[in-house]
């Protein structure tokens, strides 16, 4: 089951959501037909709970939202941005398990 705490971001919502945001934000680029990109989701369920307060993780449906993919260059899926006080910190592709993710942000999540 999805974690109510991993938001939707749209080309509608993403400044208020991701640029606005007073905590980090792991933008999640993905698309309904993307195996790996499932493989993933559960992790960041996880992530979302866990990590709730310091971080927020946001699904990016590239299929839905082009601009948006276009706008960070997603050539392939999932493909993880860090969003920090507006800016793209941090960027990686692939599923990974819980404990790369924790890697990756443990240098921008407090």
């Amino acid at each position: 089951m999805a974690s109510p705490r991993v938001i939707t971001v749209t080309e509608a919502n993403f400044e208020k959501d991701v640029l606005q945001s007073s905590v980090p934000v792991l933008l999640d680029f993905w698309a309904v037909w993307c195996g790996p990109c499932r493989v993933v989701g559960p992790v960041l369920d996880e992530l979302a709970e866990e990590l709730d307060g310091k971080l927020k993780i946001g699904k990016v449906n590239v299929d839905e939202n082009q601009e948006l993919a276009m706008q960070f260059r997603v050539s392939s899926i999932p493909a993880f941005v860090l969003i920090k006080n507006g800016q793209a910190v941090d960027r990686t592709v692939g599923a990974m398990p819980k404990s790369a993710f924790k890697t990756f942000l443990s240098s921008h999540v407090a």
